[in-house]
């Protein structure tokens, strides 16, 4: 991170000497399907804005909420067509166009047992980047994309009871997205996947009776806690995946070499930066869920999340069969998780070892 932030001053410091300020500045049309003041809108944001600082005047990208220019499930398609100059979203939206954008937004138990850190270390290093490159190039996108945050693990999600086993999601009419939709689907769950604006009034409304979203900070800036009073974490539906930028590519080509590494290297420091600011927030986020909201936090039990792993088997297999590219993707994340995963477990002590010794769970 050191290398990188000083590059980026390098960078800065260049453009600020070779800048004319007479040159026509360059400003993008970008659209975040989050509403703002959440923090899936807050790290779209956050990339906006450092491009924007270390650019010093020669280009400016304009971030607009979701459904002021298209709808927020269009973003991809707007970019693609230059009705949008990018944007930024999650890839579990275009799970429509091709199922294998799931396993880049987020796949359950991982997956194979990967983490945060080991779903980013295969984009970044086990030819993550690269399948995602070449899905949109087969799909005849002309988008250039660049990933700008790695998601946390996601609660299982907000109830108006709690659940003590799976039987106690059949019938529930649920709000979900991505693949993570179909793992639901396997409990008997009637799901529906929306978008960020239209989850609370369907809530509201009674349309929906439950619903998984993101994260504490967002789901309690969104409101959940004004209508479900139990929280179940931890999930394991959605425990890895990434968010993302987008730039049209005639856009991308156009912009001056210089630019476009300022950009790319911005990206790879929001991936961090977003990563690591956001945990003090969600940490707040749920000790106010508690403490000023009256929410029940109930931790789900391990036969829950075992049952998840089981259901997502079948919906995986079912992809892989009916989706080469999604099959080419899965198998490219399971060669890599099955020497990544148990090299983590043998060089890392368990985290209950030192987190029991210190921090003991309260009864």
């Amino acid at each position: 991170m050191k290398k990188f932030s000083l590059i980026l001053a390098a960078m800065w410091i260049l453009s600020l000497l070779f800048f004319n300020p007479a040159e026509a500045q360059t400003r993008l049309k970008f659209q975040s399907p989050f509403v703002p003041g959440t923090w899936d809108y807050m790290w779209g944001e956050n990339f906006v804005k450092r491009v924007n600082a270390l650019a010093a005047g020669r280009l400016e990208i304009k971030l607009e909420p979701p459904g002021a220019i298209v709808p927020a499930f269009e973003i991809l398609d707007a970019v693609h067509k230059g009705v949008l100059d990018g944007g930024v979203a999650w890839s579990g939206y275009w799970v429509g166009k091709n199922t294998a954008f799931s396993l880049f937004a987020s796949a359950t138990g991982g997956p194979f047992g990967m983490n945060n850190w080991d779903h980013v270390a295969w984009i970044f290093a086990g030819g993550g980047q690269e399948l995602y490159r070449e899905l949109l190039d087969k799909l005849k996108y002309r988008v250039v994309w660049f990933p700008i945050w790695s998601e946390m693990a996601e609660p299982l999600g907000w109830f108006k009871k709690p659940i003590r086993s799976v039987a106690d999601l059949k019938g529930l009419k649920m709000r979900a997205a991505g693949l993570a939709a179909d793992v639901f689907r396997e409990f008997g769950v009637a799901v529906t996947t929306l978008p960020m604006g239209e989850i609370m009034p369907a809530l509201e409304r009674g349309v929906i009776d439950a619903a998984e979203f993101s994260d504490p900070h967002s789901d309690m800036a969104m409101g959940f806690q004004d209508i479900c009073k139990f929280y179940h974490l931890p999930g394991i539906h959605q425990p890895t995946g990434v968010g993302e930028a987008y730039f049209n590519k005639a856009v991308w080509d156009k912009l001056p070499a210089d630019l476009r590494v300022i950009i790319e290297l911005a990206a790879h420091e929001a991936m961090m930066l977003n990563w690591v600011r956001a945990w003090e927030m969600n940490i707040k986020a749920l000790e106010d869920l508690q403490t000023k909201h009256g929410v029940t936090v109930v931790e789900t039990p391990r036969e829950i999340l075992v049952e998840f792993l089981k259901a997502w088997d079948k919906v995986a297999a079912r992809e892989s069969a009916k989706n080469p590219d999604f099959a080419k993707v899965y198998e490219s994340m399971r060669k890599f998780a099955s020497r990544h995963v148990p090299y983590q477990r043998t060089i890392n002590p368990d985290y209950a070892i030192a987190a029991d010794y210190y921090w003991p769970k309260k009864k």
